[in-house]
């Protein structure tokens, strides 16, 4: 038996090396090889006006394998939907999740075609278990639900991963909506897991207000805690609530732990 995956069911459009793309810059920041040098150009430039940046990534990133776990391990969830993939670093989404429960189901949508072209390292799931990549944009949830559900059981529990995706959708009820449809979708028993830049930090916000007037990527909106909360509307909040990532059921970490950063999360669960 060989390992289940699948590719993309829409095609690629040609890749813009003249504009920064968020995944790419994000690849930078997390130390990965796939960036252009308009990407590190714009990194640079956020990183000169806020060191802290590089923390953002890491801690974000971190939380991201610790909801993961979370829910494959204490929860049982064997479903994941993440939307905002970006490009393949180390323990991916389906990595964490497979590794506890080798017979998880992962979809993983990015509308960046560089993503696309690496998606052949992504998609090296478990025997037990499969993996498929979806080219589209978040902003779009019935065509993502359309095709997740060639790959997914809706009628079982999903893990819904929106981790540094809903930024990039600058009108907030706009973002509250494309939410809501996603999380319509899935059965009683199913989570949200979420994290964006928040602006708890005067310095975060005006990097990225920076990066946001002179990069040409789509723009990013970080948002207050209390804004983010609106994304957990109906669902019950896991403790200890929306907290800044390193702080969200925290464990140790190799670059240590900041008091704080600019950059918050929770996970909630649908009843």
């Amino acid at each position: 038996m060989t390992d289940r995956t699948e590719r993309a069911q829409q095609p690629a459009t040609e890749i813009d090396t003249t504009v920064p793309h968020s995944a790419r810059i994000w690849n930078y920041l997390l130390g990965g090889k796939d960036h252009y040098a308009v990407d590190r150009a714009a990194g640079d430039q956020v990183c000169a006006i806020f060191p802290g940046m590089v923390d953002i990534t890491r801690h974000s990133r971190a939380f991201t394998g610790r909801v993961v776990r979370h829910l494959a391990g204490e929860v049982g969830i064997r479903q994941f939907l993440d939307i905002g993939t970006g490009l393949p670093t180390v323990d991916n989404t389906h990595e964490i999740a497979q590794r506890v429960a080798p017979e998880c189901r992962i979809v993983y949508v990015d509308n960046d075609p560089l993503v696309l072209a690496h998606a052949q390292a992504l998609l090296t799931s478990t025997r037990e278990g499969s993996t498929s990549y979806l080219h589209a944009d978040v902003r779009d949830p019935a065509s993502i639900l359309a095709a997740a559900a060639d790959s997914l059981d809706f009628g079982q529990p999903v893990g819904l991963m929106l981790m540094g995706i809903l930024g990039l959708v600058s009108d907030y009820d706009e973002a509250r909506e494309v939410t809501a449809e996603l999380l319509a979708a899935l059965p009683s028993g199913s989570y949200l897991g979420y994290n964006d830049g928040s602006t708890t930090d005067p310095a975060y916000v005006k990097a990225i207000s920076r990066f946001n007037d002179r990069s040409g990527a789509v723009p990013y909106t970080p948002r207050t805690p209390e804004q983010m909360a609106g994304f957990f509307e109906g669902l019950e909040l896991l403790e200890p609530g929306i907290v800044s990532c390193p702080h969200w059921r925290p464990e140790a970490l190799p670059f240590g732990e900041p008091p704080q950063v600019a950059v918050h999360g929770g996970v909630g669960r649908k009843h």
